[in-house]
C-alpha cells in the first residue's frame, strides 16, 4: 500500500464513470476538477457521478476545486505569429491601438507599461517566449525576441520578480466559488497567492456564504508567495507547491531548493502539502515516462509530500491509467526507503485538551512500533486525532473511522491515511469498535491475529476524553 496520495485531474468535458472507477482503482484519491477550462453543467455532471460511486461504495474519492483567479493574458489572434529569435515587435495595452498593427499583440494588464523597465523580461507561453523590453511608450512597449516560437490568442504572461496589481478576487472568482459550495465540493486551490490578505479575504468570502469549515488550499506560484512565505502558511489550511507557474517567477536552477524548503516548512507547521506540475508529463504522449521524471517522483516522496498532482497526464491525453500506475509504483518504491522518526510539531493551532490527545497519537505511534502491532484504529467525529497521527507521520497502517461525511473527505487526502465512512456510528464506542474491526476483517485487511492499538474520544458530559487501549482481535468477540 502507497502511503503518498495522489490527485488527477479531470479533462472538463464528461467523464464516464468506468474512467472513475479506473483511476480510483489505480489508487488516486482525490479528484481535481480545474476551472480554467471547466464548464459547470460538464462540472456538475461528473461531481454527481462522483457522488453516485461514492455511495455505491464503488469509489471514495474527494473532489478539488482549482479556481481560475486573476492572470495576465495576450489577446485574440485571427491567426497564428512566428516570432524569430531576435525580432522586435509591440505589446500594446490599448486593445483597440492594436488593432490593424501587424506582428503585434495584445495585454490585457493596465499596469504593464508602468510596473516594466527598459531590461526586464516578460515570459508569453508558459516560458516558450521571453521577451527584454527594449523601449516604453505611452500606449505599448517594444520587446525583442530572445527565441523563435509560435504564438497563438489568449498566451498566459509572467512578469517574473514583479508585485502584480491585480483584483484579488473577480467576480467571475466569486460565481466559481458559489458553484463549488452548492455542488459540495471538498477543497478549493487558491491560485497566485500574493500575501495572507488574499487567504483572508477568500475566508471572509466563505464565511459570509455560511461555509468557514472549508479547506483553503494556497498555491505557491510566485516570488511574491516565497518573499511572504512564513505568513500564508499560517493563515492556509494546506499548501500547494505549483511548479508550472513557479519556475516561471525564480531561476529554474533554484526550483529545487525551494521546492524542499516549503515542503520541509509546511510539516513544521502542520500543514498539508501538494507538490504538482510536470511530474510525468512524457507519459501524456508515450507510454512509459523518463528517468528524470521517476528521479523526480522519488525525491518528491523522500521529501515527505504529502501528496502529488498529476494534471495533463490524466485530463486529456493517451495514458492516463498507466500514467496514475507508474506514479504509484514509483511512490511504493520510494516509501521503502523511508523511515518515520514521529517528529514533533508546532502547537500553536491546539488547545490545552487537544495538546492531550496530541500527546496520546505520539505514544500510541512509538508503542505500536515497538511492541510490533499490525495497525492503529483511530475512531474520531472531527478528524483531529486522525490530523494528529498524519502530523507524526506513523509506520503502521492507521485505519480511521468517521461518522461525518466531510470529516471522511479531508481524512482522504492525509498521508497513510486510510479512511472509512461507519454507517452505524454511535456514541457507545465499544460499538463502533466492534463494527470497524468486522468490516476490517471481512475486507480481509486484517486478521483474528491482528494486534492493534485503539483510539477513541469518549463521550462524557459533551466532553471528549481520548482513551487509548490495546487489543487482538481474536480477544475482543
Amino acid at each position: 500500500m502507497k502511503k503518498t496520495k495522489i490527485i488527477a485531474t479531470l479533462w472538463p468535458a464528461s467523464q464516464s464513470e468506468e474512467k472513475l472507477v479506473a483511476l480510483f482503482e489505480a489508487w488516486i484519491n482525490i479528484i481535481r476538477f480545474n476551472f480554467s477550462h471547466a464548464v459547470y453543467d460538464n462540472a456538475k455532471e461528473n461531481k454527481n457521478k462522483i457522488d453516485r460511486l461514492n455511495a455505491g461504495w464503488k469509489t471514495k474519492l474527494s473532489c478539488l476545486l482549482d479556481t481560475k483567479w486573476p492572470e495576465i493574458r495576450t489577446g485574440d489572434l485571427w491567426e497564428k505569429i512566428l516570432f524569430k529569435k531576435w525580432d522586435l515587435f509591440d505589446i500594446y495595452v490599448d486593445l483597440e491601438k492594436v488593432k490593424n498593427k501587424e506582428n503585434s499583440l495584445f495585454c490585457d494588464y493596465e499596469y504593464l507599461i508602468e510596473d516594466l523597465e527598459i531590461g526586464d523580461d516578460i515570459e508569453i507561453d508558459s516560458w516558450l517566449l521571453r521577451v527584454s523590453v527594449i523601449k516604453k511608450n505611452k500606449d505599448f512597449i517594444t520587446v525583442e525576441a530572445g527565441s523563435d516560437c509560435l504564438i497563438w490568442s489568449r498566451r498566459h504572461i509572467n512578469l517574473p520578480g514583479k508585485s502584480l496589481r491585480l483584483p484579488w478576487i473577480t467576480d467571475k472568482d466569486k460565481q466559481d466559488v458559489l458553484f463549488w459550495i452548492e455542488n459540495d465540493f471538498d477543497f478549493i486551490a487558491q491560485s497566485f497567492v500574493r500575501s495572507k490578505d488574499n487567504v483572508m479575504e477568500l475566508r471572509k468570502f466563505l464565511n459570509d456564504n455560511n461555509w468557514s469549515h472549508i479547506k483553503i488550499i494556497s498555491k505557491i506560484e510566485n516570488q511574491e508567495w516565497i518573499d511572504n512565505l512564513d505568513e500564508i502558511i499560517e493563515v492556509s489550511d494546506w499548501i500547494m507547491v505549483a511548479r508550472w507557474d513557479l519556475w516561471i517567477e525564480v531561476p529554474i536552477e533554484s526550483l529545487p531548493v525551494y521546492q524542499r524548503q516549503m515542503v520541509k516548512k509546511c510539516l513544521e507547521s502542520w500543514k498539508f502539502v501538494i507538490v504538482a506540475t510536470q511530474l510525468i508529463e512524457s507519459m501524456m504522449e508515450n507510454p512509459f515516462p523518463t528517468r528524470a521524471e521517476i528521479s523526480d517522483i522519488f525525491n518528491s516522496v523522500m521529501q515527505k509530500a504529502d501528496c502529488l498532482m498529476l494534471s495533463g497526464e490524466t485530463a486529456i491525453w493517451k495514458y492516463p491509467i498507466e500514467a496514475v500506475t507508474m506514479m504509484k509504483n514509483v511512490i511504493v518504491e520510494a516509501e521503502k526507503q523511508m523511515t518515520y522518526k514521529h517528529q514533533d510539531f508546532k502547537n500553536d493551532w491546539l488547545n490545552d485538551r487537544d495538546i492531550e490527545k496530541k500527546q496520546l497519537i505520539r505514544s500510541a505511534l512509538f508503542m505500536a512500533d515497538e511492541m510490533n502491532v499490525d495497525a492503529i484504529l483511530i475512531f474520531t467525529k472531527t478528524w483531529l486525532l486522525a490530523r494528529l497521527a498524519w502530523a507524526y507521520r506513523p509506520s503502521k497502517d492507521v485505519f480511521a473511522f468517521t461518522g461525518n461525511e466531510h470529516s471522511l473527505k479531508y481524512m482522504n487526502i492525509l498521508f497513510w491515511i486510510r479512511a472509512f465512512m461507519l454507517e452505524n456510528w454511535s456514541n457507545i464506542q465499544k460499538e463502533n469498535v466492534m463494527h470497524s474491526i468486522e468490516f476490517l476483517l471481512n475486507s480481509n485487511k486484517l486478521s483474528k491475529d491482528s494486534k492493534v492499538i485503539v483510539i477513541t474520544d469518549i463521550q462524557k458530559d459533551d466532553k471528549e476524553i481520548p482513551a487509548l487501549e490495546i487489543i487482538t482481535l481474536k480477544d475482543f468477540f
